[in-house]
């Protein structure tokens, strides 16, 4: 009799880490489904950046130091990082283009020319892109992190080499307000 018992025991936890396996699975892959989402408009805008930069550096010639730090950070290769590298770059590009932008300020006839307008508004619809694409990723990852991080599952979790995902967060200086005006 209590061999049955431990046989049903053992079969239902079985079961019960299939179940979690497979969840833990399908999780994974929603993260890793809204991070390729994120990581295409990410993409966008790093290929977007130079033009900008070139087009700002025509007229801002004594901001230089600006201008070299964008392409210094826009020099890495993109597809070669890792996800996390991704998320700790683009958190340093924001930051960047947001200094770009202000430096527009100081330049009037700049932010008239065409092709200036065409990058910027481009880069405005990428931003917002992203802006939606990283809630979704949030959104994905803390759902995959409470399955993961709370019992019996974090147990599981462990045994099966799932570990929480890194969320994509914004630095101190991104979550004030960059007042541009074009």
């Amino acid at each position: 009799m209590v061999i049955y018992i431990v046989l049903i025991v053992i079969v239902l936890v079985v079961i019960y880490a299939v179940f979690l396996y497979n969840s833990f699975i399908k999780l994974n892959n929603k993260v890793e489904e809204a991070f390729s989402i994120m990581d295409v408009y990410l993409k966008k805008r790093w290929d977007l950046v130079p033009n900008l930069v070139r087009v700002v550096k025509g007229y801002a010639k004594y901001e230089k130091n600006i201008l070299e730090e964008v392409t210094k950070l826009r020099s890495s290769n993109y597809d070669n990082m890792s996800n996390d590298e991704k998320l700790k770059i683009n958190l340093k590009l924001s930051t960047d283009i947001s200094k770009v932008m202000v430096l527009v300020e100081k330049y009037p006839d700049l932010k008239a020319k065409d092709n200036f307008l065409d990058l910027n508004n481009k880069l405005v619809k990428i931003e917002d892109n992203i802006v939606n694409a990283r809630k979704y990723y949030n959104g994905t990852v803390r759902i995959f992190n409470n399955k993961v991080e709370m019992f019996p599952n974090n147990i599981f979790a462990k045994v099966f080499g799932f570990r929480s995902k890194q969320m994509f967060e914004a630095k101190d200086g991104e979550r004030e307000k960059v007042k541009v005006k074009l």
